[in-house]
């Protein structure tokens, strides 16, 4: 699913506007009428006094439609205009005469904060002040009344987007509505993925209001929703007629004393990821905890019994190889990451302490071969990239770096990015469960695993992202977000991939 910026949808409305022959109008009261159907169909009739809020722009008039017909429906309405400026669009003045004329009741003018109506804990409040369209701070007392609404506690719906929220960027220290549910029209908003912002839409429902269907599928997107749907296409099925070979051969180059079980949960997760063969290269103490608990991986230990050194790797064409799961930091380790950076062409993943290597010594980000994936937890990111001021300005910094050094970039959150060049892919799979030592080590697994096996790189970090996050879902329906632990996602991510396959199943 695509998400687009808020010019984008501009320009949507206007083409919808010119190819289906309707007035803004006509388009806007299509559009409320299926908020209004939503939510009509939530209350079910309920006595419950509803507050709708309007600002005077058109998102303001998506409000009066609403208000209006849930008032020609027998609930308890009670409409207030937020009248912050002198202006205001033909859409919401055209329905505040219909809501005068239709329903015999006049919208209460808000002004300043003295004029700020009581709104009670068990009151239905439709948040319609902005919606997409703000795109400048708020006057001081609509600020005063958006804190007032999200005091109240009250169940509070958005219309399109929270009202002080912006789809393409932030205000600093500018309240926003926290909304429990926001239904927003068409396609969903960038900020609604993005940590600082996504917790104010709550539970995030797309309404399809019928925008031009030739325009959205021919228009490049900001982002792209990874779902199931996106995520069979992914897949590259196994031929019968095949043997490991086939399959690739991984190395999985990490640890030191005391973080062996990092080189575990990665080459495990490979293996389970399908790959052909697996070699881990530890240092040699290491030696006898890989070969107990993964009998099935090749082990090769480096000249030291503590951390990582320099070594020969017998690397033939298209073997791959993820680096830095537990390897620590040491001027030694170094050494060897500068070594295969030098050696090797094919892509590499490049996770952990590999990462806090390149922000040592950023002479050797030049080095890494095109097309490899780096998977940063934020602190990581941030020894990479330098600080960001919001998630806005961090995904521009990511795209930045990504084109300057031909890298994919995991940025790994709530909802994990994929970052290629100037493609951002969100993962919509995943919780709260996973936030556990050694899930990135699986996550640096699974990715490594599909390089092997021949995914493009940036495929096979969108993949490896849906199919991780998708295992540990599948963890928590059968226990608690609190008892996972990494290995249980390991064991997962066969069903995990399995499931692309599996129709949901049906009631009798």
């Amino acid at each position: 699913m695509k998400i687009f910026t808020a010019q984008q949808l501009h320009e949507a409305d206007q083409i919808t506007q010119k190819n289906q022959q309707i007035t803004s109008l006509e388009l806007m009261e299509r559009a409320s009428t299926k908020i209004f159907e939503e939510i009509n169909n939530r209350l079910n009739g309920a006595e419950i006094k509803i507050k709708v809020f309007c600002g005077i722009g058109n998102n303001g008039g998506d409000g009066l439609v609403v208000a209006r017909k849930l008032m020609e429906q027998g609930y308890h309405v009670d409409v207030y205009v937020v009248n912050y400026s002198d202006k205001r669009s033909d859409g919401f003045l055209a329905n505040y005469r219909v809501v005068k004329e239709e329903t015999k009741s006049r919208p209460v003018l808000l002004k300043s904060e003295e004029d700020f109506p009581e709104i009670k804990s068990n009151d239905f409040v439709i948040d319609a002040i902005f919606g997409i369209g703000l795109n400048r701070p708020l006057v001081d007392w609509v600020q005063k009344l958006i804190t007032r609404i999200n005091d109240s506690k009250a169940f509070k719906v958005a219309i399109d987007m929270p009202s002080g929220m912006l789809a393409d960027g932030v205000i600093e220290d500018q309240p926003i509505v926290e909304a429990n549910y926001t239904l927003t029209f068409q396609a969903p908003k960038l900020a609604f993925f993005l940590p600082e912002t996504a917790s104010y839409a709550g539970n995030v429902q797309i309404i399809d209001i019928g925008i031009d269907r030739k325009y959205l599928a021919e228009t490049s997107a900001k982002a792209i929703l990874i779902g199931k749907e996106q995520a069979v296409s992914l897949y590259q099925p196994r031929s019968k007629f095949t043997h490991k070979g086939d399959y690739g051969h991984a190395y999985i180059v990490g640890g030191s004393y005391g973080m062996i079980g990092s080189v575990v949960l990665s080459s495990k997760a490979a293996l389970r990821t399908g790959v052909g063969k697996l070699t881990s290269v530890i240092p040699q103490c290491g030696y006898d905890i890989l070969q107990t608990s993964l009998p099935e991986a090749m082990v090769n230990v480096v000249p030291h019994d503590i951390h990582l050194v320099e070594t020969q790797l017998e690397l033939k064409e298209g073997d791959i190889i993820g680096f830095g799961m537990g390897a620590g930091t040491h001027e030694k380790s170094i050494e060897l990451l500068t070594s295969l950076l030098h050696q090797v062409k094919t892509p590499m993943l490049i996770d952990a302490d590999g990462l806090n290597m390149l922000s040592k010594h950023p002479e050797l980000l030049e080095l890494i071969p095109e097309k490899s994936v780096l998977t940063p937890h934020p602190k990581e990111l941030e020894r990479l990239i330098g600080s960001w001021k919001n998630d806005f300005e961090k995904l521009d910094k990511v795209q930045e770096y990504s084109k300057k050094y031909k890298v994919t970039v995991v940025v790994k959150g709530s909802y994990t990015m994929t970052i290629s060049n100037d493609n951002i892919y969100i993962n919509t799979t995943g919780n709260p469960g996973m936030a556990t030592a050694g899930s990135g080590d699986v996550l640096s697994g699974v990715i490594t695993g599909l390089l092997a096996q021949g995914y493009d790189p940036a495929i096979a970090a969108v993949f490896g992202v849906y199919i991780h996050a998708q295992a540990g879902d599948m963890v928590i329906a059968d226990s608690v977000p609190e008892a996972l632990i990494a290995g249980d996602i390991i064991e997962y991510l066969g069903k995990a991939i399995r499931s692309l396959f599996e129709k949901p199943e049906t009631k009798a």
